[in-house]
């Protein structure tokens, strides 16, 4: 590094001063409660929904337990974040029947004899968890199953996982008039250099939200119905595109993610709820206003 451009004179800072960086940039966008929903939270709006809902990314979970060790086993998988379904937690389903296996003379079963076949009352049990909490859950898993050698089975689904995604979708407490509307986002975003398209005439009531530069999401706010999309970054030929199909708004980049401290704030008290925290008052926006 040669501290020649702005992001490496950070990094040689931290550096001199023995500072840790925590960088959060896709994921605290797709998270549930990330930089499009603390948008929402600052605008007031209700029946907040994710507006593009990431695809792939569940895995469906079943396993087999004894009838007396099943709650313990769901406990355990569920504080391992599994079982989360939007704003629910704790989702699974369980059926009972007969399970069978035999060991052989190396094995030491948690009930039957090895070397005979034994037949056990079971409970099948079923969850969902996310990709990347695939580790966390399974180990959480065998450790509280009784058995030498747990059952389970993981399977990819093509559900979108509604709880996580890009951008979101809420409705003001009480529709706006377009002027009013922008002079509602102008005042809670301190957005000074605020751009629109065209006033449609329409009242604002649905609004679509995507912090940081998410102006291709556009025709996703149209298809969820939004009568207004705001986001941080749009270019000229989308105002062009979007004609006057719904009221555009772009607030400016820095200005859509401003809160975002707010989020991580949150995340580190409830964590360390004895660290001290203090909020930068230094403006890092790049783009000043005349």
């Amino acid at each position: 590094m040669t501290g020649r451009s702005y992001t490496e004179k950070i990094l040689l800072k931290a550096v001199r001063l023995d500072t840790a960086i925590y960088s959060a940039h896709t994921n605290l966008d797709v998270l549930n409660n990330g930089v499009s929903r603390k948008m929402a939270e600052k605008l007031n709006l209700k029946n907040v929904r994710v507006l593009v809902p990431l695809k792939n990314r569940l895995l469906k979970l079943v396993t087999y337990v004894p009838e007396n060790h099943l709650d313990k086993v769901r406990e355990a998988v569920f504080e391992a974040g599994a079982g989360v379904i939007g704003n629910y937690d704790f989702c699974g389903f369980s059926a009972h029947g007969a399970g069978s296996f035999r060991g052989n003379e190396s094995t030491n079963p948690f009930v039957g004899e090895k070397g005979k076949v034994h037949f056990e009352k079971e409970a099948r049990f079923e969850t969902v968890m996310f990709t990347h909490m695939k580790a966390q859950v399974i180990k959480a898993l065998l450790e509280a199953h009784p058995y030498e050698e747990p059952a389970y089975d993981i399977y990819a689904l093509e559900n979108d996982n509604i709880g996580t995604g890009m951008g979101c979708t809420g409705e003001l407490s009480e529709p706006m008039a377009e002027a009013e509307f922008l002079k509602y986002l102008s005042a809670v975003f301190e957005a000074r250099g605020l751009r629109h398209s065209r006033l449609t005439g329409k009242t604002v009531n649905k609004v679509a939200l995507c912090g940081g530069s998410g102006g291709l999401l556009f025709r996703d706010a149209i298809a969820a119905g939004a009568d207004a999309f705001v986001t941080g970054e749009i270019k000229y030929h989308t105002f062009i595109e979007a004609g006057e199909r719904l009221l555009l708004t772009d607030i400016g980049h820095y200005e859509s993610e401003k809160f975002a401290t707010e989020i991580l704030y949150d995340l580190i008290i409830k964590k360390f709820p004895k660290f001290a925290l203090r909020f930068s008052e230094i403006n890092t926006n790049p783009i000043n206003y005349l």
